[in-house]
């Protein structure tokens, strides 16, 4: 009989293999300055800045009167599962079985639950950089290839046919796709879709699982409208569409997020993740999300949000591409906007600071990592930095995403500050040499 060898260290190393997600990071950084008096004005998270609409409250407060605060269906309860079959079934032209549907505490978990059910260790997993991060964060947490496909300014951030199919090898095993996206606002057109849709079907085989985040699905402007891959023929069976109620209700404290999966075994199977994982979500939250699926009122709400969602994006683009030194393309859905900052960054001094830096703090900061942390400290502006958004692909790409969920005078007040560290080489230069941490 043989014994195992007693622990070497107290945590196991797939701790340290597993990344994170750098908005929420920061927070405490900002707390740091706001400590010392500063009011910082915060475009870093991704959070709609209007209440729970009225209606979905109440039907929270009615379930929870009504004694529904128990255990439940782990699959989540048939009523939501029905409403968010229904709901996906007008609007993108399928039939969805509820029995294909699984619902999460957020849109979280089945990520990491799609990683862990169709990626093997040494398979390739292809994702967008930049993209939303935990895309990539659980990547090396199983073991698996990092596939970044790099979107470019000059494309419109768009992911294209040309950019996805020298990625594809046999060995792919999952493949990620954002639309609209975070962190670039970028909406999909149908061509773009129908490429992509021709392409994988083409290339990969049956057993290939495309994972759409459409977390962002009602927000879009200027006309445009969200269309899954998974409404592309041959692609439902092939596709989980993954949303919840965060983005679109302005609830993301609700946390309950949704998957559809190609079939009824897959759902299955995260109903078996599910059960290890968390039991079941408050049903109180499922009949909240029902009413928002079902009702007409919904969609006076959402309709209130986008129209401010997109003036001010109006507001901030203008106002960041009036700054010299930073450009700004026209975001065509989520909230936020994307600006290149490169012309600022060179500016400053911060390129050159960064090449100055020790090995050890450049692995863990780029360029516009340190101007986000200048602007904190020197101008009260919280926004993310480019590598925040899948580090692998962000080398050399000088971006900050500024979240516009926030008020029109707190947007304008953010991009005049900006405006200002955007020429102030000497305080710039002041702060790095202060003795502040440049990583985030």
């Amino acid at each position: 009989m043989t014994t195992a060898a007693p622990p070497q260290a107290l945590f196991a190393d797939r701790v340290h293999r597993i990344g994170t997600e750098a908005a929420f990071a920061f927070g405490a950084r900002i707390a740091e300055v706001e400590a010392g008096g500063a009011r910082v004005i915060r475009c870093n998270l991704g959070q709609p800045d209007f209440p729970l609409p009225a209606h979905i409250a109440e039907a929270v407060k009615r379930a929870i009167d009504a004694g529904l605060t128990t255990y439940c269906d782990p699959q989540g309860i048939p009523e939501l599962r029905a409403a968010v079959a229904e709901s996906l079934s007008e609007r993108h032209g399928l039939d969805i079985d509820p029995r294909r549907v699984v619902i999460y505490p957020g849109g979280r978990p089945p990520i990491g639950f799609a990683h862990m059910a169709y990626s093997e260790a040494d398979e390739e997993v292809i994702y967008p950089s930049p993209g939303y991060p935990l895309f990539e964060s659980f990547i090396p947490y199983f073991r698996c290839i990092p596939i970044p496909v790099i979107l470019r300014e000059e494309d419109g951030f768009g992911l294209t046919r040309e950019l996805l199919e020298p990625l594809l090898s046999e060995r792919t095993g999952l493949i990620f796709l954002n639309f609209p996206s975070n962190p670039t606002g970028g909406v999909a057109t149908r061509q773009q879709l129908e490429g992509l849709a021709e392409l994988i079907l083409e290339r990969t085989g049956p057993h290939v699982r495309v994972y759409s985040d459409e977390s962002y699905e009602a927000i879009t402007f200027d006309g445009d409208a969200h269309i899954s891959i998974a409404s592309m023929p041959g692609m439902e069976e092939r596709t989980i569409i993954a949303s919840g109620v965060s983005k679109t209700y302005a609830w993301t404290g609700g946390r309950v997020g949704w998957a559809v999966y190609p079939t009824v075994e897959e759902a299955l199977v995260h109903r078996k993740l599910a059960i290890n994982y968390f039991a079941s979500i408050p049903p109180y939250n499922q009949w909240g999300a029902i009413e928002a699926l079902r009702s007409p009122e919904s969609e006076v709400a959402i309709r209130r949000m986008v129209e401010a969602f997109q003036r001010r994006r109006d507001l901030v683009v203008a106002g960041l591409n009036r700054i010299e030194g930073i450009r700004c393309q026209m975001p065509k859905g989520a909230f936020y906007a994307f600006p290149n900052i490169a012309g600022a960054l060179e500016r400053i001094g911060a390129l050159d600071a960064f090449q100055r830096l020790g090995e050890d703090v450049k692995c863990n900061s780029s360029p516009s990592t340190l101007f986000q942390l200048f602007l904190l400290h020197e101008y009260h502006v919280a926004a993310m930095d480019r590598r925040s958004f899948s580090e692998l692909g962000s080398e050399g790409q000088h971006f900050l995403r500024i979240s516009t969920a926030n008020s029109d005078d707190e947007l304008a007040e953010a991009v005049r500050r900006i405006a200002e560290a955007a020429v102030d080489e000497a305080g710039f230069q002041r702060f790095v040499s202060s003795g502040v941490r440049l990583t985030l």
